[in-house]
């Protein structure tokens, strides 16, 4: 889709399409999410959509400049979806332990749109919100507005790049993804214990763990460094 620019007067349409389905920005969005789960970055497409909409293809003009721009929306509506619904406790810790979860499993719900958003700065309402309630969390908490910049800095990205992993597992073909599961039972379990006595010891728990994500622990892991720090008083830049 082509960077273009329709005139505000002309952006929405209110007759239906040939479908009988009045066309809305978040009708656009939801559709583009569907697509997107099917068909990867390929569905991002004024004809796709069209397509799928029953509309004219340059009608998505009327509410996106450009495939960028209705990709920012579709990551922002991810945020949305995670953050539906949660009221904070008043626990940071347990606040951020929710958020944390809340986002990984919106992205792992749409790995395809994780793929392509997870990494983008949008700017909209549903992520100006989570950086606000972030923030929020942790200046309630206690900590110093650079500690809690930062702290929120280190949370988001390893929520970001754990959901991006998986995406990018998850969008392997069948067969890639099954035979990358059997290397541990396959390569890792028959190694000479004696020459790898540490993965011998532990095999049947890597095996075990290595299925899953990773994700539950290595957050339980920044959230016992952010209350320790909080408990010394020391910046967590230190």
């Amino acid at each position: 889709m082509a960077e273009r620019v329709v005139p505000e007067p002309q952006r929405r349409r209110r007759r239906p399409t040939k479908q009988g389905t009045v066309l809305s920005q978040e009708l656009i969005v939801e559709t583009a999410l569907r697509l997107v789960g099917r068909h990867g970055a390929d569905a991002l497409s004024a004809r796709r959509l069209g397509a799928a909409l029953g509309a004219d293809p340059t009608a998505i003009y009327r509410y996106f400049r450009s495939t960028d721009d209705l990709l920012l929306a579709v990551a922002d509506e991810l945020l949305g979806q995670a953050q539906e619904g949660w009221t904070a406790t008043g626990d940071w810790r347990e606040d951020l332990r929710e958020l944390g979860l809340r986002l990984y499993a919106a992205y792992a719900r749409h790995p395809q749109a994780a793929l392509l958003a997870a990494h983008r700065t949008t700017g909209r309402g549903n992520e100006i919100t989570a950086v606000e309630t972030l923030l929020g969390v942790l200046r309630s908490a206690g900590f110093p507005d650079a500690e809690a910049v930062r702290i929120y800095h280190a949370f988001a990205d390893q929520t970001l790049a754990f959901s991006s992993l998986r995406a990018a597992s998850v969008a392997l073909p069948p067969e890639a993804l099954a035979a990358d599961r059997k290397v541990w039972r396959e390569t890792y379990g028959r190694l000479d214990p004696d020459a790898h006595p540490n993965i011998a010891a532990t095999m049947t728990l890597l095996e075990t763990e290595m299925a899953g994500s990773g994700y539950p622990a290595a957050l339980e892991l920044l959230l016992d460094a952010v209350e320790a720090r909080l408990a010394a008083g020391s910046p967590a830049g230190d």
